[in-house]
């Protein structure tokens, strides 16, 4: 009389099976994370780009990309690392995008797919979430060089003769990003700061350039699926875009095609 129960044999078939069954459904729950977090990313950037353009509509421009000139903290501290952040009030400070710095406030900042391996890093609400356009969102300053082109006053959605081609906020590797750091010819490098390492994720161009410790991942292998980035326009909609179509080309000796996508010329 046969016992009940599994023989040795019976067990491994059924072990075989479950383990074939988990190979093969791993990389589909996994996609199937990416396209949710990247979902959430885009909804995200709907709401600071849509806070970003009320704010243009209520004072008549974008607000400061970094207001270095104030010398009172902003109402959620100061953000960043003080090692290697300049402190002071950022977009979403002057935005009043974030007016806390409770887990709560702070979330619609963070992108869920952010890859940042660093630990001094990891902590680093500036990096590895979303950039403002710096060209649109200009400085009060900039304390190294090349950087005059982004440094005044912002501009308004009436300064842009195509808002709905010409990006206003992006996955970003750091808090304010331009089209230098799309560029695959930059006229110019920046300098060694933590904010010079802006970058598109996934841009072929950041395999050659130098990046951070801990960006590696983020900046080369992409943040969200296929290598895209979710992107906020000027006219408010927001799109994911492969990190490709975001490539600043050269076309002449001192002549880059960054016109509409980055901003005016």
């Amino acid at each position: 009389m046969r016992s009940s129960g599994f023989t040795l044999v019976e067990l491994l078939v059924v072990i075989s099976v479950a383990a074939l069954l988990a190979a093969l459904l791993f990389p589909v729950f996994a996609s199937v994370r990416g396209q949710a977090r990247a979902t959430v990313c885009g909804t995200r950037i709907r709401n600071l780009t849509t806070a970003l353009l009320t704010y243009e509509a209520q004072r008549g421009s974008f607000p400061h990309g970094f207001g270095g000139s104030r010398k009172d903290p902003p109402p959620s501290g100061y953000l960043g690392n003080p090692i290697v952040d300049r402190m002071g009030w950022w977009w979403f400070n002057l935005a009043e995008i974030v007016e806390s710095r409770s887990w709560r406030d702070l979330e619609i900042l963070r992108c869920p797919s952010r890859r940042q391996e660093d630990p001094m890093l990891e902590p680093d609400i500036l990096c590895g979430n979303y950039g403002a356009n710096w060209s649109l969102c200009k400085s009060t300053s900039y304390p190294g060089p090349y950087g005059e082109e982004f440094v005044g006053s912002p501009l308004s959605s009436t300064d842009v003769p195509e808002p709905g081609a010409t990006l206003l906020l992006v996955d970003s590797g750091y808090s304010l990003i331009s089209w230098w750091h799309a560029a695959e010819e930059p006229p110019g490098q920046f300098g060694s700061s933590i904010q010079d390492s802006a970058y598109i994720p996934g841009l072929e161009i950041n395999a050659d350039r130098k990046l951070w410790p801990g960006q590696t991942r983020d900046a080369i292998g992409g943040r969200h699926p296929n290598k895209t980035v979710n992107v906020g326009f000027v006219d408010g909609h927001v799109a994911r875009k492969k990190a490709s179509e975001l490539l600043v080309e050269k076309t002449g000796e001192d002549d880059y095609d960054y016109s509409p996508l980055w901003g005016p010329k």
